[in-house]
């Protein structure tokens, strides 16, 4: 079964065998849960794609370093031609899952490639049978597939193998994982494939300078599951996956409401443009120039209201540099930040993983309860998206999660000084293009008129709202952006502008 989706405890899926967690976060969620109870499963990879600190991380977190895991479950990790145990704790030992205390109780780790070299397969069979029994392993990891098939006889005796192994993991109940290498690009179909349970894998790949890396099931019986290709990183506490953000939220995780009295802006001149304020749980994009103001107007929307805890995501300035600019301009937020109200978060824009800026942040908000949400960067996102096809549907997809969880929220773009986008998401400098991503739309914009620049503000749509879509005048000062409560002073800086154009007096 291989659906679009993960099936969330699935009852029939292997006559109601149980999951057995991987203790990998973020790939049980691909999974649905995680792998099945008595089921084997080859992870192959690339080297240095983290096939060994896989299979090390689901030991240790089966066995005692997942909060609530079962005294009954024991791992069992067998080595054919891979580096020395020694070698491969002192790897693994900086890493936040190892848990020494855990071995040999918990964890025991067996070199069999003697057994293998003298016995062959059905010797190698025997050991794995004879070990998990004694050590009443419920997770059983064989690492170095390469080399019990280089050492067969024949394909059909390879099969016969793995066949076996299945056999044995059935009738113990546990769960076998097959670790195996793999050169870059190589055809993923082999004999072993078509008949274990389920199939990842890792691997790394060159964007322009930058190394990714990246996991993808290919194969999953009994369960959907998330297909594509994910992203991964390799933290100080251990793999983290980091799922699609367009697959894992293509339904939002709840029903949005989006009726409801509107929200202020924190600038009673511009809920007016709007037509009232913002609508409730929608959210709003911001486009402008560089220096136009953009910052301070997120920061006046997530100070106007002290009791809505807020959350800053930003890409271009530090969270002390944040909060100095909020206390320079006397902007209310200040204390909400140094109360903790408002939480800041900096990611810089020089190299991310665009899933895993999406998750972090959606967790922030989730664990926050965050109910106002500035983002002051969709061009910074853009270029650590990297693959431009995706960015309409991550947004998209963003959009509708923010919604879902009661957030209101708030993005910018950079435009060109006259207020039109020069780095649209789909790559394009249209408009109409931000539909998907935003429903309301606040542009800002520079006017020259003689020796001075004047700053410009107007709302070109909000959802269900009949706005003022006329231009007014800003200024910066102490407390924030001050827009003019109309648009004289607009019109007549303007006027003056095209006169000059024109040549007149």
């Amino acid at each position: 079964m291989t659906g679009v989706g993960p099936s969330m405890g699935q009852a029939g899926a292997y006559g109601g065998l149980e999951r057995v967690p991987t203790g990998i976060a973020g790939l049980d969620a691909i999974l649905g849960g995680g792998l099945f109870r008595g089921g084997v499963y080859i992870v192959q990879g690339t080297p240095g794609s983290g096939k060994t600190i896989f299979g090390n991380q689901a030991c240790y977190t089966h066995a005692g370093a997942r909060a609530g895991a079962s005294p009954e479950h024991r791992a069992l990790y067998v080595t054919l031609l891979a580096e020395s145990h020694s070698r491969m704790l002192g790897h693994i030992a900086p890493l936040g899952f190892f848990d020494p205390a855990l071995i040999p109780d918990r964890i025991a780790y067996l070199s069999a490639f003697r057994t293998l070299q003298d016995e062959g397969l059905a010797g190698l069979l025997t050991l794995l049978r004879r070990e998990t029994a004694r050590r009443e392993a419920s997770l059983v990891v064989l690492d170095g597939l390469v080399a019990a098939e280089e050492t067969a006889s024949s394909t059909l005796a390879f099969k016969t193998f793995i066949h076996e192994l299945q056999t044995q993991a059935a009738a113990t109940g546990a769960t076998v994982l097959l670790l195996t290498s793999a050169s870059a690009g190589a055809d993923r179909v082999a004999a072993e494939h078509t008949m274990v349970d389920g199939l990842i894998a890792l691997s790394s790949r060159l964007v322009g300078r930058r190394a990714e890396r990246e996991l993808e099931v290919c194969k999953f019986r009994g369960s959907g599951f998330l297909r594509g290709r994910h992203a991964v990183r390799i933290t100080d506490g251990g793999i983290r996956v980091f799922p699609r953000i367009e697959a894992s939220l293509r339904v939002p995780s709840r029903r949005d409401h989006v009726e409801g009295a509107a929200l202020t802006t924190g600038l009673p001149a511009l809920d007016a443009m709007l037509g009232g304020g913002l609508p409730h749980h929608s959210t709003t994009l911001v486009g402008g120039p560089a220096g136009i103001g953009k910052t301070t107007l997120g920061l006046q929307f997530l100070g106007a209201d002290p009791e809505a805890p807020g959350l800053f995501c930003g890409f271009y300035e530090s969270e002390a540099a944040i909060l100095a600019k909020a206390r320079a301009l006397r902007l209310p937020v200040a204390g909400l930040i140094e109360e903790g109200r408002v939480a800041v978060t900096w990611q810089p824009a020089t190299e991310g993983l665009i899933d895993e800026v999406c998750t972090d942040l959606l967790e922030a908000i989730r664990n926050r309860g965050v109910r106002r949400v500035f983002i002051d960067g969709l061009d910074a996102m853009c270029r650590i998206a990297g693959d431009q096809d995706r960015i309409l549907r991550i947004f998209a997809a963003l959009t509708a999660e923010l919604r879902a969880l009661g957030a209101t929220a708030m993005y910018t773009r950079e435009t060109d000084l006259r207020g039109t986008f020069i780095d649209a998401p789909s790559g394009g400098s249209s408009l109409r293009q931000t539909s998907s991503v935003a429903e309301n739309v606040v542009l800002m914009r520079s006017c020259s008129l003689r020796s001075g620049v004047h700053r410009l503000i107007a709302v070109a749509k909000a959802r269900d709202a009949r706005i003022d879509p006329n231009l007014r005048v800003f200024d910066i000062r102490p407390g924030g952006l001050a827009i003019d409560d109309g648009p004289d002073r607009a019109e007549a800086i303007l006027a003056d502008r095209d006169r000059m154009r024109s040549g007149g007096e």
